[in-house]
């Protein structure tokens, strides 16, 4: 068990707040119940930063699901709005 946490730890400390969340989260989501607390003390980020991420991998699974990978509207302007009245 002590390796895992190692091993866990060990990755954070590589990523970035927002991959480290989605991380952590995704941990959260697999793991099932009681993994909040579970990763809590093995990796000292909040619980709800934790609740964040998992939620954050759940929308990225559905969004992929459905075909989308950005945001409505996300992305660059049309090369009509972009252009400054050339």
């Amino acid at each position: 068990m002590a390796k895992e946490h190692r091993a866990i730890n060990r990755v954070l400390v590589t990523l970035n707040e927002k991959s480290r969340r989605r991380f952590v989260g995704l941990l959260a989501w697999q793991w099932g119940r009681g993994s909040l607390e579970r990763l809590w003390e093995i990796t000292g980020l909040s619980r709800p930063t934790i609740r964040r991420g998992r939620v954050e991998v759940q929308q990225v699974e559905r969004r992929t699901e459905r075909g989308r990978v950005r945001k409505v509207g996300a992305g660059r302007f049309a090369v009509e709005k972009n252009s400054r009245g050339c």
